[in-house]
């Protein structure tokens, strides 16, 4: 029996302006790449690291909102 894996992927890749601003905002604010992910948990947002690509997911599902740009890897 051969198991596949399935890697999902966001419904939209787009990021709503407001979501995209208050991420880069936070990424300047925070320390360390650790740090900036703890803020946005405290916003509602998580990211999650699939092939390479970081997606942001609303918490506490787990949603997928969409792929962050590079300028954030």
């Amino acid at each position: 029996m051969k198991l596949e894996t399935h890697t999902p992927q966001p419904a939209n890749s787009n990021l709503e302006p407001y979501v995209l601003d208050l991420i880069r905002e936070e990424r300047e604010k925070a320390l360390s790449p650790r740090e900036w992910q703890f803020r946005l948990r405290g916003y509602g947002y998580a990211i999650k690291n699939v092939d390479g690509a970081q997606i942001v997911t609303s918490l506490p599902k787990g949603t997928e909102i969409g792929v962050l740009p590079a300028e954030f890897a």
